[in-house]
């Protein structure tokens, strides 16, 4: 197996290179269960935030909006759920295609967390951008809750996201074309 070396605020990992169409491979970055790496990101991400609240999408960009939010001082954030819970009251959602993702999803607010972005300046935070279809959904998502987006943030940028003058990243990712 192929692996290309990140290295994002010190931290360096190695990241299988997988193949996720005919003619295109990414080096799979994961960042869940990464702590080390989650919290130097999220360190360095939070002296670049500047807004009411963060909304991040279920389940990689958890970690990370955890630590910006901490290190900021905000005692919560949003996390817009990959499917609709029984808890859930009127909620709101938008559908998603994703590159790592095969099939289109949704991603759903309840009436509470709508509460709390309708109104504010919001921060979407991802753990990586590539396609901008997460980040898109998200966005809309903030539109219907009545919210307005001021940033974008993630750790990697990959492919042509890195080339984006709307997003805040850390570090480049490349995509590899076969």
């Amino acid at each position: 197996m192929d692996y290309y070396k990140l290295n994002v605020c010190g931290v360096e990992r190695n990241l299988p290179i997988i193949q996720i169409s005919d003619n295109l491979k990414i080096a799979s970055f994961v960042l869940l269960g990464d702590t080390e790496l989650a919290t130097k990101a999220g360190y360095e991400l939070s002296k670049k935030i500047d807004c009411d609240i963060i909304l991040t999408a279920e389940a990689k960009g958890i970690a990370l909006a955890h630590e910006i939010a901490r290190n900021i001082g905000e005692k919560s954030f949003v996390v817009a759920r990959k499917s609709q819970k029984s808890y859930m009251e009127n909620p709101v959602s938008v559908e998603v295609n994703s590159i790592t993702t095969k099939n289109t999803q949704k991603l759903f607010l309840d009436f509470k967390d709508v509460e709390k972005i309708k109104g504010k300046k919001v921060a979407l935070v991802d753990d990586v951008i590539s396609t901008g279809e997460s980040i898109k959904a998200l966005e809309n998502l903030v539109k219907k809750a009545g919210g307005e987006v001021v940033q974008k943030l993630a750790i990697l940028a990959e492919g042509d996201a890195a080339n984006r003058d709307d997003i805040i990243f850390l570090e480049k990712l490349p995509i590899f074309e076969i």
